[in-house]
Parts: C-alpha cells; structure tokens; sequence
C-alpha cells in the first residue's frame, strides 16, 4: 500500500507543469487565449450586457406598474373636534384629536397614450444595444488581427536569428581556414584580422537578433494576455509564400458591408432617430389609468375619524400635460437632432479613414509582393556569389575583404528576404481586418 501511494504521488508530480516549462502556441490557439483574456473583450461584453438591461428597462414600462408605500406620523396634539348645537349649553365632541397616523397604500398605474415615448425609448435602447454588439465583433477582430501581426513578428525574429546564428557559423570557419592558411604562409595577419572583424560584426548581429528575438516574445505575451516572463514558443504550419490576387474595388465593396463598426454606426443613427421622437413625445399629453387600495389608521375618507384601521379603493385615468415649459421640449428636441446631425457625419468620417486604410494596406501588400520577388532573385545571386567569391579566397585568387563583402551581402539578402516574407503575411492581415473579414476561429 505504501509503494502504492509513493507511485501515485510519484505520477501526480512528474506530470505537473515545471517552473520554465516552454509553452507552445499555434496561431489559432494564440488567439483562443487572447480573446479569452482580454480586457477590452471583457469591457465590450459588460457593455452589451448593460445595454440589454436598458433595453429591458424601458420594456418594463409598458406594462401596469404595481406600488407599495407605508407610513407612520406622529402629529402633535390638539384639541378634540366638537360643533355647537341651537339649544344646547355645551359643544357636541365629534371625535378626539388622533396623534398617531398609519397609512399602507398598494397602487397600480397603466400608460395609455405618451405620444409615442416609451415606443421611442425602447428602440433607442435596442439599438444602442445592437451597435455594442457589433462593437464587441470588431474589438475582437482586432485583437485577432493584433495576435496574428504578433505571432509572424515572433516568427520573423526567430528566422532573422537563426540567419544570424549560420552567419557566425560560416564566419567562424572563415577564420579558422585563414588561421591555417596563414600558419602554411598563404595568409597574412591583414587577412586574419579582417575576417576576425567579420566574426565580430555577425556576433553583434546574433546579439541583436536574440535580442529582438526576446523582445519579440514579449510582446506577443503581452498580446495574448498571459505574464510577460512566460517561456512561450509558436509552430508555424505553413511557412511556404503564397501570392494572392485581390482587386482593389472588390475589397471596398466588402469592407462597406462588413465593418462591424458600419453597422454599429448605422445603428446608433437609429438610436439618435428614436431619441428625437422621444423628446417629441413630450409635447403630447401623458395619460395614464390608475388604481389604488389604502389601509389607513385612521382613514381619511371615512368621517368622523376613529382610531382603526379601514381600507377604502380608489380608481381613475388621469392626463398630465406641460402646456408651457419656457422652451424645455424644443431644446431637447434641438439637441437630439443635432446629435443625429453629428452622427452622420462621424459615419462619412469613417467610411473615408476605412477607404484610405484599405487603399493604404492594398498598396504596401503589393509593395511587398515585388520586394519579395527581388529579395529572392537577391538571394540567389548572393550565394551564387558568395559561392564563387569561397572557391576563389581558398584557391588564394580573393581577398579576405572580398570574401567578407559576400557574406555580409549573403547575410542582408536573406535577412531582406525574411523581413519581406514575413512583413507581407502581416500586410495582408491588416488589409483583411480592414475589409471586416472574420480573423478569429
């Protein structure tokens, strides 16, 4: 039985995560994680919730309105309610004063007619609330979009390292092949020293690198929401290029039917329409049934008064009406139009800062598709090059410093490569949000 138990705990802490434990991320799980831990997600989503609340609110208004109100008062003392009467030496008491007031009342009211106020008022807060719905869809594409700029940042850094970590390898040989060449007397110091430099400068650029490379990590943590000095690491399923063709006018067209925050614009436009049949409400009379039972001691209705309580009922429709309000109706009027006003052209506004944003994200993919064409053409003449330049310097018909050019060329070409590569996978992210298509699984 103790063997057993040594086992078992044995199990449970081999298989708990360790402190440093690398934790590795695909692009769509990359994504899971941030929307399930941002902050701005979690602030949209409260948003919603209180505008369907709202929404509620003002749909509970159509419906009777049921109150209870009790009471206790203590009223100071006076003298007794008597009358005279012909004929009679002294005043006939009708009833003592009572000290002691106690009053439950339970009323019911029902709107009849409000000039169309609370139909206004409820399709105000609808859509109020369906334009924070479309507010939470664009956040969370935009915290897709900022994952996956993130995740190929991450990657870009990775592979600029691993360039920098071959450089330093074919440096270092270099420096090794002219340190025996120079001991066979087919070396100078010069040589030696020069390429020696050259070591130096690809171990600065590792540093760099692996530096950014850090720094790169970072900031995708930050992103996805989790503590900044985790140990995390990314798997990239599909590292091949991939040209795609897209038309200019095609991609307008979609952005302006699918930005989430077009639509939540138009739907706060109807929100303000609502708004201003709201304050139109009010020059129209508001009337309103009402009912009511009191439970009163003593009750005021019944004379003469006794000490007891008595209930008596009451019923009516009443009309309420602001036939002059010095300009209170018209101002708000004013002011809710306005606000409509505003809202049109905060929605132009938009539409022409998302036509520039896609003209401006369509012109740098298709900058970086060329930049992607010449840095690989760039590449392969570079190590052809480089290639020519290597069997030259060990035949001893180069120089070191001819040598140390060509891997300093090899080095930017690829690094120009990566850059390119990666940049135009972001590139075409940022066109992809802009057109409002959907960036998270």
């Amino acid at each position: 039985m103790k063997n057993l138990c040594i086992i078992f705990l044995f199990l449970i802490f081999t298989n708990l995560p360790s402190e440093g434990q690398i934790r590795t991320f695909s692009e769509d799980e990359s994504i899971k994680t941030a929307i399930e831990n941002s902050r701005e997600l979690k602030i949209a989503e409260s948003r919603i919730k209180g505008n369907k609340a709202k929404e509620d609110e003002n749909g509970s208004l159509f419906f009777p309105q049921l109150k209870f109100t009790a009471g206790y008062t203590r009223l100071s003392k006076v003298d007794p309610f008597v009358i005279n009467v012909p004929f009679s030496p002294l005043p006939v008491k009708i009833s003592d004063a009572l000290l002691n007031s106690y009053n439950f009342r339970l009323s019911l009211t029902q709107p009849l007619f409000t000039g169309n106020r609370l139909t206004s008022l409820k399709y105000s807060a609808s859509f109020t609330a369906k334009a924070s719905e479309e507010e939470f869809e664009a956040e969370k594409n935009n915290v897709a979009a900022s994952v996956r700029s993130a995740y190929w940042n991450f990657y870009k850094a990775k592979l600029i390292k691993e360039i920098a970590g071959e450089n330093v390898a074919k440096s270092g040989l270099h420096v090794t092949d002219t340190r025996n060449f120079m001991i066979n007397g087919l070396a100078t110091v010069s040589d030696l020293l020069k390429l020696e430099v050259q070591l130096s400068n690809a171990n600065l650029q590792l540093l760099e690198a692996s530096n950014n490379l850090e720094l790169s990590r970072i900031s995708f943590n930050k992103t996805l929401g989790i503590p900044l000095e985790s140990e995390t690491d990314i798997e990239i399923s599909d590292k091949e290029f991939r040209d795609v063709n897209l038309d200019l006018k095609q991609l307008l067209n979609e952005a302006f039917s699918n930005r989430s925050e077009l639509k939540s614009s138009d739907y706060k436009l109807k929100s303000f329409e609502s708004n201003i049949k709201t304050a139109k409400s009010f020059y129209f009379p508001y009337i309103y049934l009402g009912a009511g039972y009191t439970y009163a001691n003593p009750n005021s209705r019944l004379q003469p008064q006794t000490n007891r309580f008595d209930g008596t009922w009451d019923a009516g429709i009443f009309l309420s009406w602001d036939i002059w309000n010095w300009g209170n109706t018209s101002a708000q009027v004013i002011q809710s139009e306005q606000m409509l006003v505003q809202g049109r052209l905060n929605r132009q506004q938009l539409k022409e800062a998302i036509e520039l944003e896609i003209n401006q994200n369509y012109l740098n993919l298709n900058f970086l598709k060329e930049k992607i064409i010449v840095s690989a053409k760039t590449i392969e003449q570079s190590e052809e090059n480089y290639r020519v330049i290597r069997e030259k310097y060990n035949s001893q018909l180069a120089t070191s410093t001819e040598l140390a050019d060509a891997e300093t060329l090899l080095f930017q070409a690829k690094t120009n490569y990566a850059n390119a590569e990666t940049d135009y996978r972001i590139a075409l992210i940022k066109l992809y949000r802009s057109t409002g298509r959907k960036l998270y699984p």
